[in-house]
């Protein structure tokens, strides 16, 4: 699939129009008081001239100091540099290079459950006075100049409530006390906050300075985001398209050379740690596996997060690239559409669906060994339940393993009958759909196209309808589908409730609400055999509070809900199948064995933290 993952592909991630990861093995997340491992010590590494981007590119033999990356993007005026959290269409929204533009406060160490701190430098969380205080290093500089103060990360939550952030579930306010301390006042006390708060890609409020005070008067007001000058607010701000990017990272865009293959990021001289790492400029590579695969083949990208084919995957190795596999914590899965199709509205049929999947042939088939599927079908890793659930209640999770004959009960015990072999509604009407999916994605496509003909085998009429990636969120937002392939669990979060968050809320009418649709359209207040549960609660609660065995028992209940009604179906949990290119750009890429590596590449991508401490450098 893509190359991100918020979605979780390698781009992708598209994830969602706002949201989108969870971590590897290991225990929750203490996110207050954790301590930092600073950056400050790292050393100043030599820069030399850059050159132009091109196959004969060689760091070592003609002592360019470049790194070649791949990511899609869309150029202006449909890509933009409006990267407000949430805004459709900015220019790599969701890529892992925005942390080398627009840095954030941290980055997360995964295994060893630390910070690394980029544009902060202590954090401390008072209890009693609901206070959380980010101090963020002195002498930081945006590239038109200007310092970078507490006002600009003011002005970033501002627009970050703008556009239904889920920090502001658990957040009542923010401001600058000085010049490089923000104060954040916590309504609802969450170990979660923290990661929302040190991984918010800072803006400039130069740029963003409008909206940001028309927002903060709103906010302060208790005005709403879903009726009258709020929903106004929201719709223009998305529409907002500066032109010329300010920013604070050691790497900008060089608008003027883009082009539909690739762009470039140059270097910033008044960015973050800009003398501290080695590359004079980044060359991206646009577009998505297909696009990507042969430019990787001729050993132009050093690096790809891409979903790459398995025979593509094999090529590689023989072209003498390392192949990483970090988990990516999320997946392809069934998404439908309850306002056009109801009869998807009674879980026995969703069930079913699930007991006629072979789930070990799709991810086979679309991903090779890194397409693996889920035992627990919790809605967040398999990697992650054991941390959260017990054991006694792991073993109440169904499995769904293929049983064609429990499929047909379930569908008949939902009003459903066959004419021949094709199966017919309750209201006597042909179970014909069309499935939407990606086209580009060279995993997520061919999980559709097994899907469908597993289903068309059980007697449903499944139409396949490849369509540009750019488009399947939008159409999926707005309700334009039957079915749709879309990621669950979460690439960029470590802590089960955003993957939840995904499964639920994204496309669903929570965050569709952005585009002014309603996605999914799937009710969150439903009636499961333990009792009525209202999921969007119980998510919300699942990461609030500091004491973890109370998110234990939310994390579970929400687990098990998701289990037995299957509001989306997953297909498979996703583990990258990453090429990395050593010894001609890049001296050499982290280690199979080095921890960093259970770091979701979409989240805390391992490549970009080693770029920032010298140990992604060039030959």
């Amino acid at each position: 699939m893509s190359p991100t993952g918020t979605n979780d592909s390698g781009s992708k991630g598209s994830g969602a129009s706002a949201l989108t990861n969870a971590i590897s093995r290991r225990h929750v997340l203490q996110l207050f008081g954790i301590a930092g491992v600073g950056v400050a010590g790292i050393g100043s590494l030599e820069a030399c001239s850059p050159s132009e981007p091109n196959a004969e590119s060689d760091n070592k033999s003609s002592g360019n100091k470049e790194f070649h990356g791949a990511y899609p993007y869309q150029l202006p005026p449909k890509g933009h540099f409006n990267l407000g959290a949430g805004v459709l269409d900015g220019i790599q929204q969701q890529s892992p290079y925005l942390d080398l533009i627009y840095p954030s406060a941290g980055m997360y160490y995964w295994a060893d459950k630390k910070w690394e701190y980029l544009l902060a430098e202590s954090n401390t969380l008072d209890e009693a006075a609901k206070t959380y205080t980010m101090k963020l290093r002195s002498g930081l500089t945006w590239s038109d100049g200007s310092p970078l103060t507490a006002k600009d990360v003011v002005a970033t939550f501002n627009l970050r409530w703008l556009m239904r952030q889920q920090d502001w579930t658990f957040l009542s306010d923010v401001k600058a006390q000085d010049d490089t301390t923000v104060v954040f006042t916590i309504g609802t006390p969450s170990t979660v906050l923290e990661r929302f708060i040190l991984r918010a890609p800072i803006l400039p409020e130069s740029v963003y300075k409008d909206w940001s005070t028309k927002a903060e008067t709103l906010r302060k007001a208790n005005g709403s985001l879903d009726t009258g000058e709020g929903k106004q607010l929201n719709a223009d701000f998305q529409k907002f398209r500066p032109e010329n990017p300010v920013v604070s990272g050691p790497f900008n865009y060089d608008p003027k050379t883009m082009t539909n293959a690739q762009m470039t990021l140059v270097k910033n001289d008044k960015g973050l740690f800009a003398d501290k790492i080695a590359f004079t400029k980044v060359v991206l590579y646009n577009g998505e596996t297909s696009d990507i695969t042969p430019v990787v083949m001729n050993k132009d990208v050093d690096y790809a997060t891409h979903g790459f084919a398995v025979a593509s995957e094999k090529t590689f190795q023989s072209n003498g690239f390392r192949i990483l596999r970090p988990p990516v914590y999320s997946g392809p899965s069934l998404v439908f559409n309850y306002t056009t199709r109801p009869e998807f509205s009674d879980a026995r049929v969703r069930q079913a669906i699930a007991y006629v999947l072979d789930r070990q042939e799709n991810g086979t088939v679309a991903l090779g060994d890194s397409g693996k599927p889920c035992k627990f079908m919790a809605g967040f890793s398999d990697i992650l339940v054991p941390d959260w659930i017990t054991d006694a209640d792991q073993q109440k999770l169904q499995a769904y393993e293929k049983d064609l004959d429990k499929a047909t009960q379930l569908m008949q015990a939902a009003g459903w009958k066959k004419s021949g072999d094709k199966w017919m509604t309750p209201a006597g009407k042909p179970a014909a759909y069309d499935i939407k999916f990606p086209t580009e994605f060279a995993d997520w496509n061919p999980a559709a196209t097994n899907a469908a003909d597993q289903l068309n085998k059980f007697g449903f009429n499944i139409t396949k309808r490849g369509i540009t990636f750019t488009q399947l969120n939008p159409d999926v937002l707005a309700g334009k589908f039957d079915i749709a392939i879309q990621g669950w669990g979460a690439s960029n979060h470590p802590h089960p409730y955003f993957a939840f968050v995904q499964d639920l809320y994204t496309f669903n009418y929570v965050i569709a609400a952005n585009q002014g649709g309603k996605g999914m359209n799937f009710p969150l207040k439903q009636t499961t055999s333990a009792g009525p549960i209202d999921l969007q609660a119980v998510v919300d609660k699942s990461a609030q509070g500091l004491n973890v065995d109370e998110q234990k028992k939310n994390i579970t209940a929400a687990a098990q809900a998701f289990n037995e009604l299957l509001p989306i179906i997953p297909l498979w949990e996703r583990y990258g199948n990453n090429p990395a290119l050593e010894g001609q750009r890049v001296a050499k890429f982290p280690a199979d064995d080095d921890p960093i590596l259970k770091n979701a590449p979409y989240a805390d991508n391992f490549v970009i933290m080693y770029m920032y401490q010298g140990k992604v450098a060039p030959v």
